[in-house]
């Protein structure tokens, strides 16, 4: 299996930010990051929808730029930027042209320094979040399925079971004191990993990162809690009316190794979701939708938010499903049960198991080509396993695990401790 041979190096600054570089001067661009290590998994309770509605807030000008001139600095270089909230971080980005180097990581210290963070910005963003809110899962068929309404059925406490879109009262209650705890206790340069790559000079780039960030005023970053809980001891069920919904659709969710801790049993369940449900030859495609004919669309594989490799501990094992109305939905996930019941008895073939991992690699790479997903995969390796390095491991990783234990990540998904999820069709149950 051929490996990724992405260079990396890193430093720290005396307030704490954590400095990833990865040059390549084949690229003709640059890459800049921060990832800070909170997500919705930190959101207070009272706050659903916080981690996302401070994302946004972060645009909204700082004490050296006025409202939408990050827009307008970015855009002129001709480069794009974003921003994303997930499980565990947020991160901000730019792709810029290789000589507005400079100007990305103006950019981001400045924000880092000091947002502007006033009542009118806050009960702008709130608008904006709760129109996102309606069009992506109020007004859209499956909306929020299964991200937001299956950690409530599998999860009891609320760090892991809280919608993170957020509730409209919540979004509502939220005040600028609100906002400026979150900045102090979160958004310190110690509690950030800064991601530098692309057509960079690592020398140079460091200088410039000196510049920049080293008046960055450095807090403590805050401890992090743990999140674990138990694992469900039975199967736990809920339904969920969707006026929308045309036909009905499930999610089955179960529990995961930990994927800081256990990460040769987490890459386990990568490909058994491959060999489940990724091309017409895979097992639910080519046996339960196309010969079965009781599922109209299955997929499978973990992760809730981002795909594999995105969170930490706890992280969610996927079967989802959309089915016709006439088939019960016992007769699909007995089918889809019966499926991994023969891959934890006999486990995949050689060949299931060579189209999985090439399958698994080839995107890994096709997805990382370009500097701005290099950039932000290089973060959150690194703010999440503490190794951005992983990035260039991950194949030779996966190309070593063996049948036996894709087996046995197959026999992990216990029929008898899981959360099954039901979508049913307004008036249909």
């Amino acid at each position: 299996m051929p490996t990724a041979d992405y260079p990396v190096s890193r430093l720290t600054l005396d307030n704490g930010l954590r400095v990833v570089l990865a040059p390549d001067r084949t690229a003709g661009v640059i890459g800049v990051s921060v990832h800070y290590d909170v997500g919705f998994r930190s959101e207070p309770q009272g706050r659903t929808g916080f981690a996302h509605l401070f994302e946004h807030l972060m645009f909204q000008g700082s004490e050296s730029l006025p409202k939408l001139e990050h827009f307008r600095l970015v855009q002129s270089s001709g480069g794009i930027f974003n921003g994303s909230t997930h499980t565990d971080y947020t991160d901000y980005f730019e792709v810029l042209p290789a000589a507005a180097l400079e100007r990305g990581l103006f950019l981001e210290a400045d924000r880092m320094r000091a947002p502007t963070i006033t009542a009118e910005n806050l009960a702008n963003q709130v608008d904006v979040v709760s129109e996102e809110i309606r069009l992506n899962v109020l007004s859209r068929p499956y909306g929020g399925f299964p991200w937001i309404h299956l950690p409530p059925v599998l999860f009891d406490s609320f760090a892991n079971a809280h919608d993170g879109y957020g509730a409209f009262e919540d979004l509502q209650a939220a005040t600028v004191a609100d906002c400026a705890d979150f900045f102090e206790r979160y958004y310190t340069p110690a509690n950030a990993v800064l991601t530098v790559a692309g057509d960079i000079d690592p020398d140079e780039a460091a200088d410039l990162i000196h510049r920049h960030f080293d008046d960055v005023p450095g807090r403590p970053a805050p401890e992090r809690p743990s999140f674990a809980e138990p694992w469900p001891d039975g199967v736990r069920e809920a339904d969920r009316e969707d006026p929308l919904a045309p036909v009905p659709a499930l999610a089955v969710g179960w529990r995961l190794p930990d994927p800081v801790a256990q990460l040769r049993e987490y890459l386990a369940t990568v490909l058994l979701g491959s060999v489940l449900s990724e091309g017409e030859s895979s097992r639910l495609q080519s046996r339960v939708v196309a010969r079965g004919e009781v599922a109209t669309e299955m997929w499978a594989g973990p992760g809730l938010v981002g795909g594999p490799l995105d969170a930490r501990d706890p992280d969610v094992f996927v079967l989802g499903a959309i089915h016709p109305p006439h088939v019960p939905w016992e007769d699909v996930v007995g089918a889809a049960d019966a499926q991994i019941a023969e891959l934890a008895a006999r486990g995949p073939t050689d060949d299931e198991m060579i189209r999985a991992a090439a399958r698994f690699v080839v995107g890994l790479y096709r997805e990382n080509d370009s500097i701005g997903a290099r950039t932000r995969s290089l973060g959150s390796m690194e703010l999440l396993h503490g190794r951005a390095e992983l990035l260039n491991e991950i194949p030779a990783l996966v190309a070593d695990l063996t049948t036996d234990e894709i087996a046995a990540a197959a026999a992990s998904l216990d029929p008898g401790r899981r959360a099954v999820l039901r979508i049913n069709p307004a008036g249909a149950r």
